[in-house]
């Protein structure tokens, strides 16, 4: 070994002492910080979706390299997570089972610190979440290519959940199968019906002769595929490894920058964090022009609008509530003033929650 090579590998073992003294000591610090919580307020938050933004956003733009911001914020989002665990450990349920996107999502936003619980449909999820089985829940709501995950958005309407965060996640799709199969030979394709989607073009070209089945999830389609032959499922990479499944084709999605948004999902709201998004439910008036008299409310009073989606009202025939997306924070003046106007042109306003916008 030469000198040089030997006084480096010395130098970053010194380092590696002085970083987990520092982790140690932020560690303690978190734990103090729950203990003068508790003795404070026995039912208060130790999450705090605000705070975890500002210290992630002031990681990314202190980060001077050579990791990425996004390798910068994902290893200190790990290291709140597991401080987070010394004050308090979260429980958190996705849409499973295990090795769908969805608890990809979730591991992204909460760190490897939690514990998750997979359950069976969107549904269950905000079940968990309503009778504090769980503290959190992490659901799919749109898709850059395939639009909005009607099931979620539908049980906003009735749940009194909260939307305390979101998450973007980038979708790379594998063709699944239980060992290498030639092409020709598969017979039937299991997807989540947004995955079938997603990969339309790639399965005309590369698997006619298969029929295409509908499941719930695409780690659901991968469970199928471990018990029948010459079936594939289109899932993830890490649905792969969790069923040992062989990949047989990669990144076969339609669209290189295919990304899902998740919602994560509360009891209680969330404060301002300085980069927000409101997300609400609205009922226009059966007149015409109800709705664009809605949309210049907003605009007039300076307060963007980045989303809008309709879904049927499930009341009456033919009725329809909106869904929208508001950059801010309903503690702000322009879209505390934009809603108190828009409550008096509106049949209906239901604010689903303010939270910290997605960091990239």
């Amino acid at each position: 070994m030469s000198e040089d090579l030997k006084k480096l590998r010395d130098r970053i073992d010194a380092l590696d002492e002085q970083i987990l003294n520092l982790i140690s000591a932020r560690a303690q610090c978190a734990h103090e910080v729950g203990e003068i919580k508790r003795a404070e307020n026995e039912h208060v938050e130790f999450y705090r979706p605000d705070r975890e933004a500002q210290v992630l956003r002031r990681i990314a733009k202190m980060n001077s390299g050579p990791f990425s911001d996004e390798i910068a914020v994902r290893l200190f989002r790990e290291l709140v997570s597991a401080c987070l665990a010394l004050e308090k450990p979260l429980n958190v349920a996705f849409l499973g089972p295990k090795g769908t996107f969805t608890e990809e999502a979730a591991s992204k936003h909460f760190g490897h610190a939690v514990a998750t619980l997979a359950q069976d449909s969107i549904d269950e999820v905000f079940h968990a979440v309503e009778t504090s089985l769980v503290d959190y829940g992490v659901v799919p709501v749109e898709n850059s290519s395939e639009g909005s995950v009607s099931r979620t958005l539908d049980n906003f309407i009735t749940s009194p959940l909260q939307i305390i965060g979101e998450v973007e996640l980038k979708i790379h799709h594998c063709l699944l199968t239980q060992e290498h199969h030639e092409l020709e030979s598969i017979k039937v394709v299991y997807g989540h019906q947004q995955a079938l989607a997603q990969c339309r073009k790639w399965l005309q070209a590369n698997l006619p002769q298969a029929s295409q089945q509908v499941v719930a999830s695409n780690a659901q389609g991968a469970l199928r595929v471990v018990k029948e032959k010459y079936s594939a499922a289109i899932a993830s990479a890490a649905a792969g490894e969790q069923y040992e499944l062989h990949s047989q084709a990669q990144n076969i999605e339609d669209l290189t920058e295919n990304t899902t948004r998740f919602l994560v999902l509360g009891r209680k709201g969330v404060e301002a964090s300085g980069i927000d998004k409101t997300s609400l439910m609205v009922s226009a008036p059966n007149k015409p022009g109800s709705l664009a008299q809605m949309l210049a409310t907003l605009a007039d009073n300076g307060v963007s609008l980045s989303r809008i989606e309709s879904r049927p009202s499930r009341g009456t025939n033919w009725e329809y509530v909106f869904f929208l997306d508001l950059q801010g924070h309903i503690s702000d003046q322009q879209l505390s003033n934009a809603l108190a106007a828009l409550s008096g042109n509106a049949d209906l306003v239901k604010v689903l929650g303010s939270y910290p916008q997605a960091l990239r």
